[in-house]
């Protein structure tokens, strides 16, 4: 299957991206952000394309040249992506490091990358550097975004040894790159195994760009609220794209907790994120109505029915009845406004990416209105290759390919895409590249199945893929995604690869374990909960009911309730909240062989 497209050419590279934007949109806002007197202050195209100037020259005036590697590590933020868009404008390969890596992980991205220069959010951030700097001898210079030290560069500072250059050595040099040059190395989430440094060039994210705005992911004057680490390539297509059609980035505040609150106040139209922020709206939602009991559970509950009765009309082409329209217009006033003003009210598209979500999670929104679609890409497509949108829309697929991208299915199921978005291959390795694209077709990895109308289905990942010692192939993650469907459930991990059966790894969602305790008469000691036999009865009865889904091979016998959540800290998790599941298989390995010995 496949599509073509036109590029707009509104930039060569990301290099010229920047400056191209602010000779078209000057004084309309580009960043949004929380100022220290914690209002939202906007700062214009102009400005930004001025502070990236200096920051370029200031780069320069450190040595840095076309080829050169700076890291970033640091959260998202306004700072960071100035840095970014200097950096790329020296010529330099930006290494993006996520602000949650530890100094280890830093040390082998910084060593593997030979970055020559390190830009560090801040002190915490900066201590980890401190700690392996002594290992890495082709680092030159660490500048700090955010205060001084005695060890770092300052903004100010390079912004005064750029004091030299002038506008036209500034044009000069983000003119001097080439589309073949290369944008970015940036190392996977390590998974499935230790990341890899997949190499981007500028003409690979200039094609993603025309792509994504071919399916009007970002739309000309837009707000998009941003909180996903520019670390990971979903949030750095969301920047450029936003830069590239004139549309302005709001920044989140940097903590989990301000993030609902931040939507409410900012009322962006585009809102990418990963699925676990959606499941957290929904089960809050949920778990809401059903605490308040009575009249207002029972409207909730019957709102939802009626919206997904109204929906599955619309989406068959019928125009729904007299009484099924006035059914729902009450629902939309009294329940679906409600969840759609959560995320501001303003919503014309918000994309779930980086992991598979919910069917039923993406059902709920459909019936509320909220403009919720399902994409799918990976670091080595520069971020995208299919995507839902607006008018096509299939739940429970990731969409059609988007303009310019070719899609087959291998003979073993495995999904193959070709376009201009795929990169490069994988710094210093060969190997891994020549396995990776042949004949110009990417492996994925991913087992897929496309229908006759062009929907991409995801089955899984054929490295996750579990063969029982019976030699039946499982696909761990359907499995789970039921089991996580009950409130109390956080994660799950299934496990049975060369095993007689399946079992699992659970662990219990603060939140609904908070309101669970409560219900119990034991408000005080939620934690408590975790080892108690009322939490693992609830469990095991419902288990039991999602095995009724699955074939025998693929029910779970035995599961353990882990007594904490998975987490970034605990290495168990990316930064994007996917599962590292060797880690686990490592960590709790005690656990798992108890599970297949009891």
């Amino acid at each position: 299957m496949s599509s073509t497209y036109t590029p707009t050419n509104r930039s060569r590279t990301l290099a010229d991206l920047l400056p191209n934007s602010a000779a078209r949109h000057g004084s309309d806002g580009a960043f949004l952000f929380k100022n220290e007197a914690g209002s939202w202050e906007e700062t214009s195209y102009e400005k930004v394309a001025a502070e990236v100037q200096a920051l370029t020259l200031g780069l320069k005036a450190l040595g840095v040249q076309r080829g050169d590697k700076v890291a970033i590590i640091g959260n998202t933020r306004p700072e960071w992506t100035l840095f970014d868009f200097a950096a790329m404008s020296t010529g330099a390969t930006v290494v993006p490091i996520y602000q949650s890596n530890s100094p280890s992980e830093c040390q082998y991205v910084l060593e593997h990358s030979e970055s020559r220069v390190v830009i560090a959010e801040n002190e915490d951030q900066l201590a980890k550097i401190r700690e392996v700097r002594d290992s890495l001898p082709a680092l030159e210079n660490v500048v700090i975004m955010i205060g001084e030290a005695d060890d770092a560069i300052s903004m100010n500072e390079l912004r005064a040894k750029g004091d030299s250059g002038s506008a036209e050595d500034y044009k000069a040099s983000y003119e001097a790159v080439e589309p073949d040059d290369l944008c970015k190395i940036v190392y996977t989430s390590g998974t499935t195994g230790p990341p890899k440094g997949c190499m981007i060039s500028h003409g690979n994210y200039r094609a993603m760009l025309d792509m994504a705005d071919s399916a009007s992911i970002v739309e000309e004057g837009e707000t998009s609220y941003l909180f996903l680490p520019l670390a990971h390539v979903f949030a750095l297509l969301i920047q450029y794209g936003m830069i590239d059609i004139g549309g302005r980035i709001a920044f989140w505040e940097r903590d989990q907790l301000k993030i609902v609150p931040n939507l409410a106040e900012v009322k962006p139209e585009s809102f990418p994120s990963v699925p676990r922020i959606f499941e957290k709206v929904h089960d809050t939602a949920v778990a809401t109505a059903e605490g308040e009991g009575g009249l207002k559970s029972a409207i909730f509950r019957w709102a939802f029915r009626v919206g997904k009765r109204y929906r599955k009309a619309e989406a068959q082409g019928k125009k729904p009845g007299f009484l099924l329209t006035k059914q729902f217009n009450f629902a939309d006033k009294a329940v679906f406004s409600k969840i759609r003003e959560i995320f501001g009210g303003n919503l014309r598209v918000a994309i779930s990416g980086a992991a598979p979500i919910d069917p039923e999670i993406l059902r709920f929104y459909e019936a509320a209105g909220v403009p919720l679609f399902e994409a799918w890409g990976m670091t080595e497509t520069s971020t995208g290759g299919t995507t839902n949108m607006p008018g096509e829309n299939r739940i429970g697929t990731v969409g059609k390919p988007v303009d310019g991208v070719e899609l087959k299915i291998a003979e073993d199921g495995e999904l193959l895409i070709k376009g201009d978005n795929v990169f490069q291959g994988y710094y210093k390795n060969p190997k891994a590249t020549a396995e990776t694209i042949t004949d110009g077709w990417l492996h994925t990895g991913d087992i897929a199945s496309i229908d006759e109308d062009g929907y991409v289905s995801i089955i899984g990942r054929k490295k996750e893929i579990i063969i029982t010692a019976g030699g039946k192939n499982i696909t761990p993650v359907n499995i789970e995604q039921e089991v996580k469907r009950h409130p109390l459930v956080s994660q799950c991990v299934v496990i049975g690869d060369r095993r007689p059966y399946l079992i699992a790894l659970i662990t219990l969602d603060q939140e609904a374990l908070t309101r669970f305790a409560a219900e119990q008469g034991m408000l005080d000691e939620p934690g408590a909960m975790v080892g108690s036999p009322l939490v693992r009865e609830t469990l095991e009865q419902h288990i039991e009911e999602v095995n009724r889904n699955f074939a025998r091979v693929e029910q779970i016998k035995r599961f353990h309730i882990l007594p904490h959540d998975l987490s970034q800290e605990g290495g168990e998790l990316t930064p994007t909240l996917k599962i590292k599941r060797p880690v686990v298989a490592t960590k709790y390995e005690k656990e798992i062989e108890d599970l297949y010995a009891s």
